[in-house]
């Protein structure tokens, strides 16, 4: 007489086999008791409460009342009167502010490609079995923790005396005045710099990219003849596409903000050739024009609103396929 073996504990009936750890997991959810998660959320709350009301009452409360003055002819202190939309029409036509839109908006698009195939670059250098490669990456990621305003009077230095100097004596005329001084090459001076204090964040959001591509893929791709140059094209950069836009995204958010690094080095000049957004801003809240610049800052916020979701979206459909 055949004797049935009762289903063990684990066993799923439907395929008389071991039940998977998924449905495990799923009942042992099911039997979790109601005061647990209430618990849970609690902690949740305790958690996200106080950083949302810190939030609200430093950040997005003064950013409502600047944007309301923006509609006035608030002076910053005092009296003022409803303008309406007075003080965004007379941007439309402020040439200075035009001109700092103009530059702020070339100056992040220049530096933000200048660091990302500089920071991608290293990253793909350092990523290869070299000697002292954990000492270079340190030695490379110091220009991040050093303020910008500092390395902005450090590299004023250098170009006004010490590359002039070095120019003059191997006879190099065109470096001989500072570049500083003219108002066409400032700006090549200001994305020196950027550049040279940002690569080191993008190096290593790169680096992280690059140490989850997996290795079997350059060598399978190796088997069959890939050279650097193809395995670049084929899997590096397919694969580093999200970083590129996290990069990107950041790079263009922060070069937009430009305002240490302008001050250290220029200050603006010469005349307003390098003045950015960000500096007539705070210029005009010093200078009693505090509604007129408000309006400023309100339009470059959207505007920065506006590149940003731009970006994204022109970066979904890609990132959805390489996933």
């Amino acid at each position: 007489m055949t004797m049935q073996t009762p289903l063990s504990r684990d066993t799923d009936p439907a395929t008389s086999g071991p039940a998977t750890a998924a449905a495990r997991t799923h009942r042992a959810a099911g039997s979790r008791r109601p005061g647990s998660l209430r618990r849970t959320e609690g902690m949740y709350y305790l958690f996200l409460v106080p950083a949302l009301i810190a939030f609200t009452a430093f950040v997005v409360a003064p950013a409502c009342v600047g944007i309301f003055y923006s509609f006035t002819d608030y002076l910053g202190f005092g009296q003022w009167n409803f303008l309406g939309l007075e003080n965004y029409r007379a941007l439309v036509s402020d040439p200075a502010i035009l001109a700092s839109y103009g530059f702020t908006l070339g100056f992040a698009v220049v530096t933000v490609i200048v660091t990302q195939v500089i920071a991608l670059a290293l990253a793909i250098a350092l990523a290869k079995k070299i000697r002292f490669a954990a000492g270079l990456r340190s030695i490379f990621v110091i220009p991040m923790v050093i303020s910008g305003i500092i390395v902005a009077y450090v590299f004023n230095f250098l170009f006004s005396n010490t590359v002039p100097a070095l120019a003059t004596s191997v006879g190099f005329g065109p470096l001989e005045q500072s570049i500083l001084g003219d108002p066409n090459l400032a700006w090549v001076a200001i994305v020196i710099v950027s550049a040279w204090q940002t690569v080191p964040g993008a190096l290593l959001i790169y680096t992280a990219g690059l140490t989850s591509i997996p290795e079997e893929l350059y060598e399978a791709s190796s088997l069959d003849g890939a050279t650097g140059w193809k395995q670049l094209r084929a899997i590096t950069l397919p694969l580093l596409g999200g970083f590129i836009v996290i990069n990107t995204v950041l790079g263009v958010k922060g070069y937009l903000g430009a305002y240490d690094v302008i001050v250290g080095l220029t200050n603006g000049g010469p005349g307003s050739a390098t003045s950015s957004v960000a500096m007539t801003i705070f210029g005009g809240f010093t200078g009693g024009d505090y509604a007129y610049q408000m309006a400023n800052a309100t339009v470059f916020f959207i505007i920065t609103v506006l590149i940003s979701v731009l970006q994204l979206a022109a970066t979904r459909g890609r990132n959805l396929r390489l996933a």
